[in-house]
Order: C-alpha cells, then structure tokens, then sequence
C-alpha cells in the first residue's frame, strides 16, 4: 500500500529553488490544481524576491457544511502555530481561492535542517487547513478532555461536495466515510478493495491499527445525516480512533491519513484497474502470437499438401535414365 505525502511535491520544488536563488530574484507566477480539487497560485515579483504570495483554493463545501470566513474552523488557529512570523494571513484573500498568504524567506531559520523542514511545512499547507477541524477534535481526544458537541454527528469535508461525518465521545471517536466514485468499474473495484481492507485489519500483525467496519448500508451513526450525504454507491467505511491513536507524532499521521482517505482508496483502484489493463493487454498479444504460429503452420502444411508426384512407368524411367 502507498500512502500519499502530506506535502505538495511541487510547492515544495518551487520553494526550495526560490531560497537557493533569492540574490537572483527571478518573477515567479504559477498555477495548478492537485488531486480533489485543491487549486494553487504562487506569485513573486523582481522588486522583493524574498516575498512570495500563495493562494490556495479548497474543495466545493457541501449544503451541510459552513465555512466561516471561508476556511474551516481552526484553520487561522492553525496556521500561527505551524508557520509562526514566516508567514502572514491576508485578509480578504485573492478572488476566486479561500486563502492567501505571505511568505518572508528571509525569516527562516538559518539552521539547514529547521529551514528544509519548514519549508516542508509550508508545502503541506492542505494539510494545515484541511486538516484544522479533525485536528482539533483528535487532540481533545488525546487530553481526553469532554467535547463540546460530545456524541454529536459533525461533517468535516474532504472532496468537492462531499463530507465525512465524526463522531466525537470522550475515550473514542467515530469516523465514517460515505465512497462515492463516479465510474462503475472504479466502483465494483473499490468495493472488492474495501472488504479485503476490513479483512485485512483483523490479521494479527494489525491489532494496534483502528476497529475497521464496512456496510452497504449506512451505519447507526449516519442516522442524522442529511439524506443527500447518505448516497455511497461503495458502501460505508467507518474507523474507531481510540487514545492510542493520536499521541505525540502519531497525531499528524492520523489527521493526514483520514483527511485523505477517499483519495487513498482512488489511488489504489486506478493502479489495480491499470495492472489489470496491462495484463489483458499482454494477454491479447500472446493470443495474437500464437495464432501467428497457427497460420504459419498451417501455411506449411498446405505447401507441402500441394506438391505431387507421377509415377513413371518402366519404359519412361529407362528412357529418362538416357
């Protein structure tokens, strides 16, 4: 199984040569989208090659879930702590993305290796936003303190339109994923994928991970969802976070892996359908093969089918022996 990287590969890329090449000051205006629709904008101009500006832009929010400010709740929270003076929030951001920010090169650290993982921080800045509202349920769950919506149905989003639902109590939380997928073949292969993913958590090397649980149907915890979040044509996939779970690094793994989990399974079913793909066509072309052999043996055969011989008498083999 591959899990995705919390940063972006190509933020980070650009951020690592803009700090190798500050005295250059190059202008810098790149856009482009990463899976589930999060859309980016970086920017720098000649004149402050030090100040860079990024947008991001997040997924559609579902009817059942409000943005205040158009940022999920504990995002601002959450982006002081994660990149201190660094970074400054604008507000209101660029049109058409949910934030904008300004990033100061020269307030890095000097230290090489606080500098690089900075700058890894900054490039998962998905995560931090994203992330934010589960962040701060999990770490409620970690001090083991009460929840202010204990037992409480709480959507969170993770695609465009569409949400997963926690269930916050005080020894455990509750995470339910409808799956969607708009393909039927994506479809029948993630329902397979899923059934052996429940399976596969109850081997023995696998006691410590989350409770797993699928249904087609929606469990008990969905009774008071909205009824348009209640079409999973792939079932419903629910994990139990316990305590364990969410201490120390451990916390940040867990946020990252249920924010993006939906795209974990759709990474997962185009890799199986392309290796089926693959292995038809490669079947395909030993058919092909083969019969090649056939009509080419079948070729020889009538060749030496049509050849014939006349028998000679004894007078005409005398008279051809002259």
């Amino acid at each position: 199984m591959i899990l995705l990287q919390a940063h972006s590969r190509y933020l980070l890329q650009i951020l690592q040569n803009r700090v190798q090449n500050l005295d250059k000051g190059v202008e810098l205006d790149c856009h482009w989208v990463e899976f589930d629709d999060v859309r980016y904008h970086i920017q720098a101009s000649i004149k402050t090659p030090n100040l860079l500006h990024l947008s991001v832009s997040l997924p559609t929010p579902p009817p059942e879930i409000d943005f205040s400010g158009g940022l999920p709740l504990g995002a601002i929270e959450a982006l002081k702590t994660a990149y201190g003076s660094v970074v400054h929030i604008l507000d209101p951001p660029k049109d058409g993305f949910n934030l904008t920010v300004k990033l100061n090169l020269v307030k890095l650290p000097n230290l090489e290796e606080m500098k690089q993982n900075l700058l890894v921080k900054i490039a998962s800045v998905r995560e931090v936003v994203m992330g934010a509202p589960l962040r701060v349920i999990l770490k409620r769950l970690a001090s083991r303190s009460v929840p202010p919506n204990a037992a409480e149905l709480v959507p969170l989003l993770h695609r465009p339109n569409e949400s997963f639902f926690i269930v916050p109590q005080l020894e455990k939380v509750t995470v339910v994923f409808p799956m969607r997928f708009n393909d039927s073949i994506d479809t029948v292969l993630a329902t397979s994928f899923l059934q052996e993913f429940v399976e596969a958590r109850r081997t023995a090397g696998l006691n410590n991970a989350p409770a797993c649980l699928w249904s087609s149907t929606p469990p008990n915890e969905l009774k008071e969802a909205p009824q348009q979040a209640l079409s999973a044509n792939a079932g419903f996939v629910s994990f139990v976070i316990s305590t364990r779970h969410v201490e120390g690094k451990k916390l940040e793994k867990t946020v990252w892996s249920l924010s993006t989990f939906h795209a974990y399974v759709n990474y997962h079913v185009k890799c199986s359908e392309g290796f089926m793909h693959t292995r038809m066509r490669r079947r395909v072309e030993s058919l092909i093969q083969a019969l090649d052999r056939a009509k080419l043996d079948e070729n020889t055969a009538t060749a030496a089918q049509s050849k014939s011989f006349k028998r000679l008498t004894i007078e005409e083999s005398r008279g051809n022996s002259h």
